[in-house]
């Protein structure tokens, strides 16, 4: 990233996605132009396409009450209103998971999900798809004031009897200090389960999507927030107090849902926001530096990071800051800092990432388009030394290579068969292997997990039946793996008979790497285990909790299931489009062949006409080969501002 601020990475980053876009656009036009686009290459660069279109920015904000949470996201995101847009009072402000992004389909709207829900099983996947159980209320994204007064709901509690507490999930042991009561001894809970912001934003436009967490409690009685919205998030920031440190709770927060894999930690930064705390007036600047970086260390050590992911800031300052144009203060607040960490390493992070998935299409496109353009020069240095042999010869010598082309063309018609078999049993093949990864396999390999989830009161053995589950589903996986290379084996074999046989030049691709989706796996389990502990015993006691347990767990494993099918279809359609379109050229040449003989016969002078014809279309093959390589690394060039959006065709 050339700029240190979020915003204006984002801004570059979504112009890159958008010129990579178009740039794909031109390669898909200039490859049908060429009829060089079969129906591999175009799924590919369609998915590309999409990708690219799609893609979005999730920043999750996680931590315990008044940790300054929604004010950092105010100074990150927002000082542009010219006031406050998420609430950011005193003591504790956002009271549900609140997900702030934008939907051009989507009028401005606040969405907010009841806490009553908790009591149905659904996840919150289901609820996203039925509209009527939400309250919404209509924003004003071009009245501050309005628009924080509607936001302000996020913020808003009712008053249920201890039992109501209990049996939405609340009241556990990390509740006990988190939730108020009132002067009637009835229990303040979170008004609102789940909150959704849609808001015509400039950084919201651009794909971003802020994700604001409130406490322990919502994290550990919402395991979609756990399994599915944090892992998916490109960053999580976690907030501490920084005259405090890591708590309890806090500790509490990070080792359930935070910590985990080595992995993980790039997208992991801790922030301890109200430094100005500190900032007393009376200490020395020198001192106040030295307490912040000691501060800073510890929490590294007792976090297990590396001592440059975690950063001292004010949320507060760094706002004022902004609205008040004080440099001097936005440097203070650290505020800029952490500004260019979430630049440099998320959006410059993504992009890689999207870069490499770019990159990896485009290598396949290539490889079949390549196939395809080597089919063709083969059968133009073939046809031209087959006519040459003419030179000087009668009507019955080119009579009998008129016969030979039609012979030929028969023997290439009859292994259709073997060629129609090839289809059958891959098709078989590839049915087996997403019959594996079926819904209905997830199902029967969890089934006696949800069982025991589903039985009344505390569950005994959980652990031991989780372990056999993930066992299975690993299990599975392998299977899957065995069947595509065993597959890939075979596709291998026929092409090289194959290419013997017609001078094809096929090529089966390597298998689908199934240990990705293995190491996800891992993770999804590793990510459940918080579940499983004596703390959650009273949440997994509750029939509710269990199911919407196994529903998000369901969900997350469905998900990585259902890529691995996508990848493997993708595969066997590559596969057949690469037969296919050699088959097709295979086609083409002959009747081209059979043109030229009778071109020769019918045309005094056509054997040197037709010789020389086919010496211009090598030389253009030859153009055009180059020309693929440079079109697709225009591709992945690169880009610049300024630059043309597309090349000349």
């Amino acid at each position: 990233m050339t700029d240190t601020t979020f915003d204006a990475g984002l801004g570059q980053h979504r112009q890159w996605r958008l010129k990579m876009h178009t740039r794909l656009q031109h390669l898909a036009a200039w490859l049908e132009n060429q009829d060089l686009l079969e129906d591999g290459s175009r799924e590919r660069l369609r998915l590309l396409e999409r990708q690219l279109n799609t893609d979005r920015i999730t920043v999750a904000f996680v931590a315990e009450f008044s940790r300054g949470k929604s004010e950092t996201i105010n100074a990150l995101f927002f000082a542009g209103q010219g006031r406050r847009i998420m609430p950011a009072s005193a003591g504790r402000t956002t009271m549900c998971p609140t997900e702030i992004g934008y939907d051009p389909a989507v009028p401005p709207t606040l969405r907010l999900l009841p806490v009553e829900t908790r009591s149905d099983p659904a996840a919150l996947a289901q609820w996203r798809e039925r509209p009527e159980a939400w309250v919404e209320v209509a924003l004003d994204a071009t009245d501050p004031e309005r628009l924080a007064q509607a936001l302000a709901r996020v913020t808003e509690t009712v008053a249920v009897s201890e039992a109501q507490a209990r049996a939405l999930g609340f009241l556990g042991d990390a509740d006990q200090e988190a939730l108020a009561v009132d002067r009637a001894g009835q229990v303040l809970i979170p008004r609102w389960r789940h909150a959704w912001v849609n808001l015509p934003h400039p950084l919201l436009e651009q794909g971003l999507v802020v994700l604001d967490t409130p406490g322990l409690n919502a994290i550990g009685a919402e395991p979609d927030l756990t399994l599915s919205l944090l892992p998916q998030a490109h960053a999580v920031v976690f907030l501490l107090a920084a005259d405090a440190g890591v708590t309890r709770s806090d500790l509490a927060i990070w080792q359930q849902s935070l910590g985990g894999r080595p992995a993980e930690a790039a997208s992991r930064l801790v922030v301890l926001n109200k430094v100005d705390v500190l900032w007393d007036g009376i200490s020395a600047p020198a001192v106040i530096a030295e307490q912040v970086e000691a501060q800073r260390r510890s929490v590294a050590e007792v976090l297990q990071l590396e001592p440059s992911r975690v950063l001292a800031i004010s949320a507060q300052k760094g706002l004022l800051a902004k609205l008040t144009h004080n440099e001097a203060l936005l440097q203070a607040s650290g505020l800029p800092r952490l500004e260019r960490m979430l630049a440099d390493e998320v959006l410059g992070r993504r992009q890689e990432v999207l870069r490499a998935s770019v990159r990896k299409g485009l290598d396949e496109v290539q490889q079949l388009v390549m196939r395809t353009v080597e089919q063709r020069q083969r059968e133009l240095t073939e046809q031209y030394h087959e006519l040459a042999s003419l030179r000087g010869k009668n009507e019955a010598v080119i009579r009998q290579m008129r016969a030979r082309i039609a012979q030929e063309e028969t023997e290439f018609k009859a292994s259709a068969a073997r060629i129609h078999a090839l289809r059958s049993v891959h098709l078989k093949r590839q049915t087996e292997m997403l019959d594996l990864l079926s819904t209905s396999t997830l199902k029967r390999e969890m089934a006696q997990l949800r069982a025991q989830l589903a039985q009344p009161g505390f569950k005994l053995h959980l652990g031991e039946t989780f372990r056999a589950t993930f066992d299975r589903l690993r299990s599975v996986l392998t299977q899957v793996q065995e069947q595509n290379l065993e597959l890939q084996g075979m596709l291998s074999a026929t092409f090289s008979q194959l290419n013997a046989e017609f001078g094809f030049s096929l090529q089966a691709a390597e298998a689908v790497d199934v240990s990705a989706v293995l190491r996800e796996l891992d993770a999804i389990e590793q990510a459940h285990r918080q579940y499983l502990g004596l703390g959650q015993a009273i949440r997994l006691a509750r029939a509710v909790f269990a199911e919407q347990l196994m529903r998000a767990l369901a969900a997350r494993v469905r998900a990585i299931f259902e890529a691995l099918q996508t990848d493997i279809e993708l595969w066997s359609k590559a596969a057949t489009a690469q037969l296919d379109a050699q088959l097709k050229e295979r086609r083409k040449a002959f009747q081209r062949r059979r043109e030229a003989v009778e071109r020769i016969e019918n045309a005094a002078g056509g054997l040197d006409d037709r010789l020389r014809e086919i010496s211009e279309r090598r030389s253009e093959m030859d153009r055009l080969r180059e020309r693929v390589f440079e079109e697709v690394a225009f591709v992945l060039a690169p880009t610049a501002t300024g630059e043309p959006m597309a090349r000349a065709a």
